[in-house]
């Protein structure tokens, strides 16, 4: 694949991921204050002193925002990682040995994905402590439902083809079809749906911390922001604007950079098929 190959909109989404992933590896570096300090008056106009003004506290909405990026996106990653392993390991499993270790997978993962997932975060989180670790598990084992549901129909396919029979009839156990067999022949696929999970973590990270069971104040996250501000909304103040555009804005990345992989992924199907 050649860089002249990419589209504009995919550029348009790698720049703004790569650019969202620089503030947050480098926030200490880049923010002018830090993530907690109480610098000015409360929702202070944009300034040169303050790019984006202050939030509801004084802090400093830029460099909060700057910190954000890196609460969000590592919780988001990290959640997304999590569901994928999950997921891909119990779908691929399923697919491989079928049976009845098949039909219990699959029935457990159809109870789970009957209750409303937010519903199901909102109660689960309520119940156990606050605590990032276990929010980032929450959203995994809830996003795997997902996962589990695709990774297992495209498993299915690959695991009826000759080379999958082949390597059975050799003796391979389960997990050399699953690693050595199955997995590299479905990785399009699952890397455009890695993609969608990523900005579906991210928009329910922050659906979360605005109803309060996402992460927890002081630390800075954009859902957490726009709930801290949005009564300033009021009054004219667009400190929850601000990440909330930021939100939308890296979601909108995220799924063009995808669209551009299911394209890429279709149009290889195609090709080969042509062949």
């Amino acid at each position: 694949m050649r860089m002249k190959d990419i589209p504009l909109s995919a550029w348009i989404g790698i720049i703004g991921i790569l650019l969202a992933f620089f503030l947050a590896i480098f926030a200490p570096l880049i923010a002018p204050y830090g993530e907690r300090e109480v610098v000015g008056e409360i929702w202070e106009q944009m300034s040169s002193q303050y790019l984006l003004g202050t939030d509801n506290l004084g802090r400093d909405l830029l460099s909060r925002m700057i910190y954000g990026a890196r609460t969000t996106l590592f919780v988001a990653l990290a959640a997304s990682v999590l569901s994928f392993s999950i997921g891909i390991f119990l779908s691929f499993t399923a697919a491989v040995t079928r049976g009845i270790v098949d039909q219990v997978l699959s029935r457990f993962n159809d109870l789970m994905m009957s209750v409303p997932t937010l519903i199901f975060a909102l109660v689960v989180l309520a119940v156990l402590p606050q605590n990032i670790w276990i929010l980032i598990t929450v959203m995994a084992v809830l996003d795997s439902t997902r996962v589990f549901r695709l990774g297992r129909a495209v498993a299915l396919d690959v695991a009826v083809m000759e080379f999958v029979e082949a390597a059975r009839l050799r003796g391979e156990g389960s997990m050399w079809i699953i690693f050595r067999e199955i997995l590299p022949n479905t990785l399009s696929p699952l890397l455009a749906e890695f993609g969608l999970r990523f900005a579906f973590s991210i928009l329910f990270l922050s659906t979360l911390s605005f109803l309060g069971l996402g992460i927890q104040p002081p630390a800075a996250d954009w859902g957490g922001m726009v709930k801290d501000n949005k009564d300033g909304i009021i009054f004219g103040i667009p400190a929850a604007l601000i990440p909330g555009g930021a939100i939308a804005a890296l979601a909108i990345c995220v799924n063009l950079v995808v669209d551009w992989l299911l394209r890429r992924t279709s149009s290889l199907k195609g090709g080969r098929g042509d062949a």
